[in-house]
């Protein structure tokens, strides 16, 4: 299967992957499985019978999968992944099943996930010697300031 869509998120966030049933009619959630997977065996997230059934879930997904349940029936099978981690990054499956009449709809979600970025760090005393005149030598001391000051407040108040 061809990949449908690509998705970026950072460790931490909280990244929706978009499935959509065509056209969006009403859909009949009680006659209706909704599965959400990685390759054939890990199973990220499952719906049947009008509700979550997350006995077999992959226990890295544990609480902190959802599903627009109010928006289902109108065709929304999006997955919404809280706290994204590194190994969250994957080729995820939407295959969406009727019951009844045995309509299967898959697609594919690619999720890119990348670390969170960094903070640079001011520079040192003695690298910012080295800087040539005329270039801004205050900017890194605006980045210092904070830190200096919220490890002296803790330290001023355990005098009290």
């Amino acid at each position: 299967g061809q990949l449908d869509t690509t998705c970026h998120a950072f460790v931490g966030e909280t990244v929706v992957l978009p499935c959509t049933t065509t056209p969006p009619g009403d859909l009949t959630l009680s006659k209706s499985m909704l599965y959400w997977q990685i390759g054939t065996k890990q199973l990220v997230h499952f719906f049947q019978n009008g509700q979550d059934s997350l006995e077999g879930q992959d226990e890295k997904f544990h609480g902190r999968t959802s599903l627009f349940l109010d928006q289902m029936k109108h065709g929304n099978l999006s997955l919404k992944i809280s706290n994204v981690q590194l190994w969250d990054d994957a080729e995820y499956s939407c295959i969406y099943r009727q019951t009844e009449s045995h309509q299967t709809k898959k697609s594919t979600i690619k999720l890119n996930v990348s670390a969170p970025p960094r903070i640079e760090e001011p520079p040192s005393p003695s690298e910012q010697n080295q800087i040539p005149s005329g270039s801004p030598v205050d900017v890194p001391n605006l980045i210092v300031l904070p830190l200096s000051f919220l490890l002296l407040v803790p330290l001023g108040l355990w005098h009290l």
